[in-house]
């Protein structure tokens, strides 16, 4: 029962990498960093809680470990890198920063893309962690045109801007670390929101004209905007095109090439089999705008006409310039051999304003969140379980260790050790000595928690699995009453 790291799990990838694995029934632990207002562990579960509630799906929660990717050692404590050298196989390196300029290079994008990739390498390198996959971008080509190989990195191009010049350095830093297995390198282009419902967490690229339009549209009145005047904004023929892949679609490519080591130690180009056209985009921008943004009163004498607009557009962004380039043709040879079955959906115009009316709708992400929904404290009643585990260092006599999973809000891997039917102390994730696993939701828990149902009435009513050794289910009922309620019953 090894684990798989994710670095960047709170970013939009992230965030659908972590669901996907976690559904395909990988083992998954987490490196994030605390919030200003939430500890690693609540931004992880309150991000899998609005997943759940999305799909009504109750999903199971990873080990998580606080950290930061810019910090020596990742920040993390001894015994969290303890941990991670004896229980993870592998790592997915997704956490990124999409800064454009920096010349600064203590400061970012070089801080995290550069110094953190470099950071996560050693920690492999230190606790033998041979598997690598590392999550780069398509734009690694810089300025090039043409066609553009899976196999080439550094070839002399001139770069746009300096994240793309350090996401080269991190790629570099990747393929020469030499951990014992080739890594795996997962080049995307520009990722978008949920090619099915427009979610996105994250607006950049598109969301960042989508927001412009928006914000300055508020001055203007309807059939003001012009799409191809929008077009010469940018400075772009109508048949430029750039390569926009959803989120859904990515995140899914990498978790099926996780599964299969036949397809590791490569370079994928994650990227659109057909690329969309300016002329396309723009006109979504445009549409979107004006079909969800508020738009000024037409009688309004304050009103803007669209010379200003325009003037206005162009300048906001011209910070994007280096992006709105015509893009290359990314070769996609290693990315259809391994996964054929699962085509890029086409990024038209439909889908594209399904992207903006989320964005719009969701004040580009600040509408607030859905308040969580009300559980007991399920880390209480493990967190005193922990605390003997982490002072526990005889190993004689041998304990029986035993697996403790629940999915849900709250919920969590541990592995239980127990002698004389008690459960004494707790460890974080499931190990392969576990000879049992109970399997429960944080609901569950909390009922048995509050003692409106025994632990052997759940298991009669299936809602306690308990999956492994022979030993008499009572007795093995009777060890998770220990943790449930540790004052005994």
């Amino acid at each position: 029962m090894t684990y798989c790291l994710l670095t960047g799990a709170t970013g939009l990838l992230g965030s659908y990498l972590l669901r996907d694995c976690l559904r395909a029934g990988y083992r998954m632990a987490v490196l994030t960093r605390p919030s200003g207002r939430a500890s690693a562990r609540e931004r992880i579960d309150a991000s899998l809680t609005q997943w759940e509630g999305r799909t009504e799906q109750i999903l199971p929660r990873p080990v998580i470990l606080e950290g930061d990717l810019c910090e020596p050692d990742l920040g993390l404590t001894t015994s969290d890198r303890r941990w991670i050298g004896d229980h993870c196989h592998a790592v997915v390196h997704s956490a990124a920063k999409l800064t454009f300029y920096g010349t600064d290079r203590r400061r970012e994008p070089w801080l995290s893309n550069v110094e953190g990739t470099r950071h996560v390498l050693e920690l492999c390198r230190q606790r033998g962690i041979r598997q690598f996959h590392h999550v780069s971008t398509a734009y690694v080509c810089g300025l090039r045109e043409g066609r553009i190989l899976e196999t080439e990195l550094d070839v002399g191009q001139e770069m746009g801007n300096d994240y793309e010049r350090s996401k080269v350095q991190a790629e570099q830093l990747v393929q020469a670390a030499d951990l014992g297995c080739p890594p795996t390198i997962y080049r995307p282009s520009i990722i978008i929101g949920d090619s099915q419902t427009g979610y996105a967490s994250t607006f950049h690229g598109f969301y960042a004209m989508v927001r412009l339009a928006h914000t300055l549209a508020g001055q203007m009145t309807l059939g003001s905007i012009a799409a191809k005047r929008l077009i010469g904004a940018f400075g772009l023929d109508e048949q430029d095109r750039k390569d926009y892949v959803p989120v859904d679609w990515v995140s899914a490519v990498i978790t099926h090439l996780l599964d299969d080591r036949a397809h590791h130690g490569r370079t994928y180009h994650l990227t659109a089999a057909e690329p969309t056209p300016v002329a396309v985009w723009s006109r979504a921008i445009q549409d979107a705008v004006e079909r969800y943004s508020s738009l000024a009163d037409p009688a309004d004498p304050t009103n803007r006409d669209a010379q200003w607009f325009l003037e206005m557009f162009r300048g906001q962004a011209q910070i994007y310039r280096a992006y709105w380039r015509d893009d290359p043709q990314f070769d996609r040879t290693h990315t259809v051999a391994a996964a054929a079955h699962l085509p890029c959906p086409t990024v038209d115009y439909e889908m594209l304003m399904r992207m903006a009316r989320f964005a719009i709708r969701t004040h580009f992400g600040k509408r607030p969140q859905a308040s969580e929904p009300a559980n007991g404290d399920i880390r209480a009643h493990i967190q005193p379980l922990l605390a003997a585990g982490e002072r526990r260092t005889d190993e004689t006599p041998q304990p029986t260790h035993l697996g403790l999973e629940i999915q849900g809000h709250g919920g969590g891997q541990w592995k239980l050790l127990a002698r004389n039917g008690r459960i004494f102390a707790a460890q974080n994730g499931i190990c392969e000595r576990c000879g049992a696993v109970f399997q429960l939701t944080s609901d569950t828990f909390n009922r048995l928690a509050a003692r409106e149902m025994s632990v052997s009435q759940a298991v009669r009513q299936g809602r306690v699995v308990i999956a492994g050794n022979g030993m008499r289910p009572a007795a093995m009922e009777a060890l998770l009453q220990t943790v449930v309620t540790p004052e005994g019953v």
